[in-house]
């Protein structure tokens, strides 16, 4: 039976802020007062680097939560999502929210749920345990969500979704205005028959997109005619199959409003099929920007753009405004703000 020795490899211990004191010969309440810059010490300059040389001779780092504990903040967000931490659909949002709490020096705890309730819940709570100055909440596309009362225990802001009675602050794409924008544009091309290929589910984007639509015919006088909107779901194979309920009429449009990218890729196989040329014959427009689609098709998809790493960017800005505010109060019966960022239009070679 082996016996173990007193040989083994001693753990090195951190270093702490009393062996730094020791090392620089003064006092801990000294070292404290350089470590934090404390104005009006009047401790010599000779004394601070002497303080400062033993915290490199060490490697000592302060302990931040404790520090951040103190003044009563931990410059962390909690960054809580569905799927977008792990799709390239919207990881631009992501990238926004990280751009701009490094920027602001604070940093972002992010918890990827899969959609599992029981994960997110937890989360939240893990969230809170660690003290977050704040939490996102986001999900992968435009929609109302029901998120743990307990994120009302800090200041919080909803990213691409929005809470029924508006109790929380919340960011989403403008899809109404998008809507619109993309069948104006259009018709100052002069189209006078253009189809909307549209999602079936009453999701908001669709609602929004769907409105602006009928408020760009209307605007120009155009008739809304049901006979060239068509819905189905918001898949390549299904755009083929509304485009083909499209093109098989005698008097086809001269242009088409795809509810997202990937349908206005179906419409693309249509017309390719059928020998029609885009944009000479039929012009397309789609919606999203997706990466891999829009820029990559030939030729390139003209689209409106979901404002993904701008929202990202909202939404900490938004949360650090409210974690400032001296007299925060998650009662407060003051209307959260609710903002709608807008979609631009980015001009390619179909429409």
């Amino acid at each position: 039976m082996a016996v173990m020795t007193k040989t083994a490899k001693k753990v090195n211990k951190r270093p702490s802020m009393k062996d730094v004191a020791d090392l620089a010969g003064v006092s801990r309440t000294t070292v404290s007062f350089v470590l934090n810059k404390k104005p009006d010490s009047a401790i010599p300059a000779e004394t601070q680097e002497k303080v400062w040389s033993a915290v490199r001779e060490l490697g000592y780092r302060p302990n931040a939560i404790a520090r951040n504990l103190r003044a009563q903040s931990t410059n962390t967000i909690g960054f809580i999502s569905d799927e977008i931490a792990t799709t390239p659909f919207a990881v631009r949002i992501l990238q926004g929210a990280q751009s701009f709490a490094w920027e602001h020096k604070k940093l972002l705890l992010t918890v990827n749920t899969g959609g599992d309730p029981e994960i997110r819940d937890a989360a939240v709570n893990m969230l809170l345990e660690r003290q977050v100055d704040g939490i996102i909440y986001a999900t992968m596309y435009h929609r109302q969500v029901n998120p743990p009362q307990q994120v009302h225990e800090v200041p919080t802001v909803l990213l691409d979704c929005f809470v029924e009675d508006r109790s929380l602050p919340s960011v989403v794409p403008d899809e109404l205005t998008g809507g619109y924008q993309a069948t104006k544009h259009l018709l100052d091309q002069g189209h006078d028959r253009i189809a909307f290929l549209c999602e079936e589910r009453p999701v908001p984007a669709r609602i929004g997109r769907m409105a602006g639509y009928k408020q760009a015919l209307t605007e120009y006088g155009k008739p809304y005619d049901e006979s060239i909107v068509v819905f189905g779901s918001s898949t390549q194979s299904s755009g083929r199959e509304m485009a083909q309920q499209i093109f098989s009429q005698p008097n086809h449009p001269s242009a088409v409003f795809c509810y997202n990218d990937r349908i206005a890729m179906g419409t693309y196989d249509v017309l390719r099929d059928l020998g029609l040329s885009i944009p000479n014959d039929v012009a397309v427009i789609g919606f999203d920007d997706q990466d891999l689609i829009a820029a990559d098709i030939q030729p390139g998809l003209t689209t409106m753009a979901l404002p993904h790493y701008e929202m990202g960017q909202w939404a900490v800005s938004h949360l650090l405004d409210l974690i400032n505010q001296d007299n925060f109060d998650v009662n407060n019966s003051e209307t959260p703000v609710q903002y709608a960022l807008p979609c631009p239009l980015i001009k390619r070679n179909s429409a």
